[in-house]
């Protein structure tokens, strides 16, 4: 999947923004319009707020960027889609081949030199006791004849050595070689730098050494006044100490009006 727009950079492009920035900030008095750096803004404020507004920067170069990732994306996608190439395979077999000559080499003139030495030592052993045996001459012919294949084990190794050494370094690819960067994507990378730095950095430096206050396009933050509240669009409530006079009236109340029975005494029946 490809991105065909990128308003924000990627993650792994943020660092390169930064080393843009600091590069500019760092070449600024070789620049005419940013001549005035340090005389109202000094390098750090100006890294603050460019940071701050980062993303109106990298939307300068939009295209670019968008064109920049997607080459990036398209080499990744073809490098995981590539089939894989039987070259390690066969790398693999050959150096398990390797390996096992190599073992052979060394062992086979061990072995045949110590044989060697068992015979001979048993042979010539036997031609000491008299009388002889038969077998003793027998003996001597095998020892002998281990000899022989220890000097040409160790001839054997030998050559395996040099046509090891010799292929080797006949495979060998320099380590610069073995990673190439395609110049497609050097160039959309070169194109898109370009592009942020004069088209997005430059300007925006420019715009806020000339007018700190406000750069046009650019949200410039402020420092605010020092005691200065904001006003939050509402009021306290006004409340008044228990001494203070009423600032309207009260609430009357009247208690009921209550009459006892007509009553006359107890020789008169009420009525």
């Amino acid at each position: 999947m490809h991105m065909t727009s990128a308003p924000h950079l990627l993650s792994e492009d943020r660092p390169e923004f930064d080393r843009l920035l600091d590069e500019a900030l760092r070449t600024a008095h070789d620049r005419p319009e940013l001549a005035t750096l340090g005389e109202r803004l000094n390098a750090e404020q100006l890294r603050t707020m460019a940071m701050g507004a980062r993303a109106l920067l990298t939307a300068a170069a939009a295209a670019e960027y968008d064109h920049y990732v997607k080459v990036r994306e398209d080499l990744r996608d073809e490098a995981l889609s590539a089939p894989r190439t039987t070259g390690d395979e066969e790398t693999g077999l050959d150096a398990a081949g390797a390996g096992a000559g190599a073992v052979v080499a060394v062992l086979a003139p061990v072995l045949a030199g110590t044989a060697m030495l068992i015979f001979l030592l048993i042979g010539y052993s036997l031609k000491l006791i008299e009388p002889e045996p038969a077998f003793a001459e027998t003996m001597l012919t095998a020892g002998w004849l281990f000899g022989a294949l220890t000097v040409a084990g160790l001839l054997f190794a030998v050559i395996g050595l040099l046509v090891t050494a010799v292929r080797n370094g006949s495979t060998e690819v320099p380590a610069q070689e073995t990673v190439p960067i395609p110049d497609e994507l050097s160039r959309a990378r070169e194109a898109w730098r370009h592009a942020l730095l004069e088209r997005g950095i430059v300007p925006f430096l420019r715009d806020a050494l000339a007018d700190p206050s406000a750069g046009p396009g650019y949200p410039v933050p402020r420092t605010p006044r020092a005691g200065r509240i904001p006003d939050l669009g509402y009021t306290r409530p006004d409340f008044t100490s228990p001494g203070a006079a009423s600032q309207g009236p009260r609430p009357g109340y009247t208690p009921p009006d209550f009459t006892s029975p007509d009553f006359g005494g107890p020789d008169r029946e009420p009525e």
